[in-house]
């Protein structure tokens, strides 16, 4: 069965260190349909990859809102 995972790339200013990076990964990793996420302070980037049948990008988005990373639009 092939997969149907999206990559998903975002800004989230916010980001400035090792306890934000574990904070942002917590908060997206929790989500159920989140494969992988990565994050780098130095370019303020979130990398996300996720299956669209089980969580949306404006989910992933949120769930950064309330963790405190807003991602830049």
């Amino acid at each position: 069965m092939a997969s149907m995972m999206e990559h998903a790339t975002v800004t989230a200013p916010d980001i400035s260190c090792g306890h934000c990076v574990a904070t942002v990964k917590d908060a997206v990793g929790a989500l159920p349909g989140v494969a992988s996420v990565e994050a780098d302070p130095s370019s303020k980037r979130v990398e996300i990859d996720f299956d669209p049948g089980r969580v949306s990008l404006a989910q992933i988005e949120a769930a950064l809102d309330e963790a405190g990373y807003p991602v830049a639009k």
